[in-house]
């Protein structure tokens, strides 16, 4: 094709074992966790709402490593939510939450980076969320592990800590919306895609994050994603 411009370049989380996942559409669950959700001043069990990232906000860090993302302008509480990202690997509208498995390459460890007080903001004015959840380098990601014969992941740790103290701690058996049924539902407002993210949601214990600290965040049987905000 003849671009009258030079076209981004394609957005990529590495695979352990080898390869790299291309980047499509990010997704991300609201208020996922009961505990979360009353710190955030509401119910238990919400019928799930999402809101989205580009993809070009993810900040690949390999496994072993330490990757950095920028303090993000316009904001003086900057906060950190720590996520079990799903990798879709197959497509499809209107799938079933029992069909969901057939359609997960992979499970990664991410961060949903929210700028809190440009949120409360739009919140309070009625307005949408973008300029809090969207920005540059809002996303840092873990390499992925292919859910192969193991399937979805629906229990183990999910933990974060900020300069070696803990901040979050929880279940992914505490979601209140299951993978399965979040993809579910997705796939009734959306086509989903191979390439696509969804970050499911996080546990309680969200809080600010200063330039110079070093966040580490932990899931069961995942590689541990470990950033610096500088």
């Amino acid at each position: 094709m003849d671009y009258v411009i030079e076209p981004a370049p394609i957005a990529a989380v590495p695979v352990v074992g080898g390869g790299s996942f291309p980047v499509h559409r990010i997704y991300c669950v609201g208020r996922n966790y009961a505990e979360h959700a009353r710190e955030m001043g509401a119910s238990d069990r919400e019928p799930p709402f999402f809101f989205m990232k580009p993809a070009d906000a993810v900040v690949p860090v390999p496994e072993g490593t330490t990757g950095t993302i920028r303090y993000p302008s316009l904001t003086q509480d900057l906060h950190h939510e720590v996520e079990l990202v799903v990798a879709i690997g197959k497509g499809g509208r209107d799938i079933d939450a029992a069909a969901a498995a057939a359609h997960v390459y992979g499970h990664a460890v991410g961060l949903d980076m929210t700028r809190r007080d440009l949120q409360a903001q739009m919140k309070k004015g009625g307005r949408p969320w973008c300029i809090a959840k969207g920005f540059d380098e809002s996303a840092p990601i873990g390499p992925i592990v292919a859910a192969g014969e193991r399937g979805l992941l629906t229990h183990g740790a999910i933990t974060l800590s900020v300069n070696g103290q803990p901040r979050q701690k929880g279940d992914l058996g505490d979601l209140i919306w299951s993978i399965a049924e979040t993809i579910a539902h997705l796939s009734r407002a959306w086509a989903l895609q191979p390439g696509d993210l969804i970050f499911t949601g996080t546990p309680a214990g969200v809080g600010a994050v200063a330039r110079g600290d070093v966040m580490e965040a932990r899931i069961e049987g995942l590689p541990t994603l470990r950033v610096m905000l500088r």
